[in-house]
C-alpha cells in the first residue's frame, strides 16, 4: 500500500495565470476604473451608491477568477467603498500587485531539466567474461 498522493502536485508555474488571463486581468482593471472616472458624479456617493458597490464586487470576483486570490483584492475594494477613493486607480494597483514578479504560465510543453543525465543499465560498469 503505498502513500504516495494520487495524482502529482501541481507545479508553481502551473498555478500561474495565463497570458491571455493576465490580459483580461488588465482590461478589466482599466475598463473599471476608467468608468468610475468618467461616471464620478453617479459614484460620488462611494459606499452609498449601490452601482458603485455593485460594480466593485464584480470587478473583485472577475479578478479573482481570472488571476487567483491576492492580498491586494481586498484592500483594493475596500477603498474603492470609500467616498473620494474611487478616483484612485484602486482596481489597476491591485492587478499590478497580482502580475507582478510572476511570469504568467505558458501553453508549451515543459522543458526538461538539464544537467547530467542519470545513470542507466548500459552505463553500469560490465565485469570479464570468464
Amino acid at each position: 500500500m503505498s502513500l504516495a498522493p494520487a495524482t502529482p502536485p501541481a507545479s508553481s508555474a502551473a498555478r500561474a495565470p495565463r497570458r491571455q488571463h493576465r490580459l483580461a486581468a488588465w482590461i478589466v482593471a482599466i475598463g473599471a476604473d476608467a468608468l468610475q472616472w468618467v461616471l464620478f458624479p453617479i459614484f460620488g456617493l462611494g459606499a452609498l451608491s449601490p452601482i458603485n458597490s455593485g460594480l466593485d464586487l464584480v470587478v473583485a470576483i472577475v479578478l479573482w477568477r481570472l488571476l487567483g486570490w491576492h492580498w491586494a483584492l481586498l484592500p483594493s475594494f475596500v477603498a474603492e467603498l470609500i467616498p473620494g477613493l474611487d478616483l484612485v486607480p484602486c482596481w489597476i494597483a491591485a492587478v499590478f500587485l497580482m502580475t507582478r514578479g510572476r511570469p504568467p504560465a505558458s501553453s508549451a510543453v515543459p522543458v526538461e531539466p538539464t544537467g547530467p543525465a542519470p545513470p542507466t543499465a548500459s552505463d553500469a560498469p560490465r565485469l570479464p567474461q570468464p
